[in-house]
């Protein structure tokens, strides 16, 4: 038997998504402003709270870790220690070469060659310069110093040769003399690039192509030897100027074995300063920590460093999803971890995985959300709410009869004529018993029938007014009423298949809209004037349609009207005129008339609009409600439900 163990999540755990978590999660984002576009990128940029629990990392999360990774190292190394590192083993060469030079047996010997160590220089840069032409008397010590040598001028050439390693370990004449063909042949191809011309870096690369791994044209040679310049700049500068000048003196104690090398080498790094921003490459950072390090590893350390630079500003400057799929996974997992290139990955997918589980659909560059995930939505917009709902504030309602048509019920009642015939034999067999006794057979009267008595669901037609004017969106109040309208239509799909369902949006104008538009509402719907009077009238015409069941309209507003309609035309004033204000109440009357209840939900408080309401509701016999909105579902729905369950015989 497979064995399994849970635990509280602690946001270390694995998190899997599915389609159906990352639509939930960016349900609200989808319904604010209704472009797929937008909600995934705020997604790919902030992360996600799951609604089953944990969270999606964002790019802002991988931003935070490189942050943290980059000050761990800031915090660890100290990078002065590498030229020490250098100071100490050219104290050992010179102590070992001392050493050696005491067992020789000649004093005349010895003298002479105690004279000539005692003439170089104690500064790290005079001792590379000197040892280099020293005759060694000690084999071991020589070595040392050779292993030396070849290890800085892999680090302080490797800028300008990075696959040269083998030939800057024993530099001969002829190992010079070709670097310095090599460097004039490169710096001519820059010239030549940097005059408009194209150089030939075909036959570049099968005479020199060894040397350069990885570079397959001019451009990418210029990048790898660009970053190494960087890293070797961003060493310079973050050293102390003490340490600095120090540096610099070794490396020209290093090059002093062919001045024109040197000068090959200058004239690259300047004409490589025409393609690259060197100065923006080359970063100071500020190393406060106290673990030493060699000259190698601070030259892997700026290399680590800059490509962490570069990482972040890849990040940053990530501004759709194209532009996170150029994002290299292996990259990430070596900088950041294992588990910081799957977070990408995650990211990655997120559109394939949508689009595969058929809840978004691309026409060319434009995404747009399938019928299948606008009911998702809704389906979310309706947990939401019901959600917020204590235990026992839903199926609490008391109702003091009951009807026919709707659901059975446990309770039962003696048969009348009408009733549907849902019988309860055991009630009804006992009634029998008890009126003739007992014995057999047993005769059933009508009056022995006893049957379960049903709550009586009528067919009702309902619009949901939804006041789009500009203060509701100014006011944040956007969201809550297209959930709220969502919501009602996922619950009447589900639970209410015959009734009817309409939304009218109104500000200036009135328009119908359906329940799949919704989401993809935007802003630019939204306009000034709240036309109350419009909005009753094409709410008034859609329940025209309905001959039989409940009518009602359910309004949800921030203000009271401003605009009513003139022969078709909008007529806008604010404050209110009283024109407006009559027109208005005419048309509410106009619904009371045919039997329209109508039921306001005010997101504001104002004195304007509670007084208006209040006149609506003498007129209509309507109910008020003033709700926060972040309750106006829970307003809505359940008054829309207990409503539905009222009716009774």
């Amino acid at each position: 038997m497979p064995l399994f163990r849970y635990s509280r999540w602690d946001g270390t755990q694995k998190l899997d998504l599915d389609a159906d978590q990352l639509l939930s999660a960016m349900a609200d984002d989808l319904l604010y402003d209704g472009d797929p576009w937008r909600a995934l990128r705020r997604m790919m940029q902030q992360g996600a709270r799951m609604p089953e629990g944990g969270r999606m990392p964002g790019l802002r999360d991988l931003l935070e870790r490189l942050k943290r990774q980059r000050q761990e190292r800031l915090q660890r190394y100290d990078l002065g220690s590498s030229l020490d590192d250098i100071k100490k083993k050219l104290d050992e060469v010179m102590l070992t070469e001392r050493d050696r030079i005491k067992q020789t047996p000649d004093a005349h010997q010895r003298a002479g060659q105690e004279k000539k160590l005692d003439a170089i220089p104690k500064d790290p840069a005079g001792q590379l310069r000197d040892l280099q032409t020293y005759d060694f008397v000690s084999p071991e010590a020589k070595q040392k110093f050779e292993e030396l040598l070849s290890s800085l001028r892999q680090n302080m050439m490797q800028p300008f040769m990075q696959g040269m390693q083998s030939a800057l370990q024993n530099m001969t004449p002829d190992d010079l003399k070709r670097m310095r063909e090599m460097m004039q042949d490169l710096n001519r191809m820059l010239r030549q690039k940097a005059d408009g011309e194209e150089p030939d870096f075909e036959a570049f690369k099968q005479k020199w192509g060894q040397y350069f791994p990885g570079a397959e044209s001019l451009d990418q040679l210029i990048e790898q030897m660009g970053r190494q310049m960087a890293a070797m700049q961003s060493l310079m500068q973050s050293l102390s100027p003490e340490q600095r000048k120090q540096l610099d003196d070794m490396m020209r104690s290093l090059m002093l074995q062919d001045e024109r090398l040197e000068a090959q080498m200058r004239q690259l790094a300047m004409n490589l300063a025409e393609f690259l921003p060197l100065d923006e490459m080359a970063q100071r950072y500020p190393f406060q920590g106290d673990q030493e390090m060699s000259l190698q590893e601070a030259m892997r350390l700026m290399e680590e460093m800059q490509q962490m630079d570069e990482l972040e500003r890849e990040l940053r400057g990530i501004r759709n999803l194209k532009d996170l799929d150029r994002v290299e996974p292996d990259k990430v997992e070596q900088l950041l971890g294992p588990e910081a290139r799957e977070d990408l990955q995650k990211l990655q997918e997120l559109t394939k995985q949508l689009e595969d589980a058929g809840y978004l659909e691309r026409h060319g560059d434009k995404l747009s959300l399938t019928a299948r995930a606008i009911r998702k939505i809704a389906d979310k917009a309706l947990r939401d709410v019901f959600d917020t709902l204590k235990r026992d504030r839903v199926g609490g309602h008391a109702i003091q009869r009951r009807g026919a048509g709707g659901d059975q019920t446990d309770e039962t009642k003696p048969y009348e004529f009408g009733d549907p015939f849902l019988l309860d034999l055991k009630e009804t067999v006992m009634n029998a018993v008890e009126r003739s006794g007992p014995g057999t057979p047993l005769r059933l009267d009508p009056g022995d029938f006893e049957v379960y008595r049903t709550e009586l669901r009528t067919q009702a037609s309902t619009v949901v007014m939804l006041d789009m004017s500009r203060s509701m969106l100014n006011n944040g109040y956007f969201l809550p009423a297209k959930k709220v309208a969502l919501a009602l239509s996922a619950l009447i799909r589900g639970q209410f298949p015959r009734d009817a369902l309409y939304i009218v949006g109104f500000s200036l104008y009135a328009r119908t809209f359906t329940p799949e538009s919704l989401p993809t509402l935007s802003w630019s719907e939204w306009n000034i004037g709240t036309n109350m009077h419009a909005g009753f009238l094409l709410s008034r015409q859609l329940l025209a349609r309905h001959k039989g069941g409940n009518k009602q309209i359910l309004m949800v507003t921030d203000g009271e009207p401003t605009a009513h309609l003139e022969d078709g035309v909008a007529d806008f004033s604010y404050p209110p005129t009283q024109r407006t204000l009559d027109e208005t109440l005419k048309e509410v009357q106009r619904c009371t008339r045919e039997g329209i209840t109508i039921n306001t939900f005010m997101l504001e408080r104002s004195s304007w609009l509670v007084g208006f309401v209040e006149k609506m509701a003498r007129i209509n016999h309507g109910r008020a409600f003033m709700s926060a909105p972040e309750k106006l579902g829970e307003y809505v729905v359940v008054d829309f439900v207990k409503s539905r369950r009222r009716v009774v015989r």
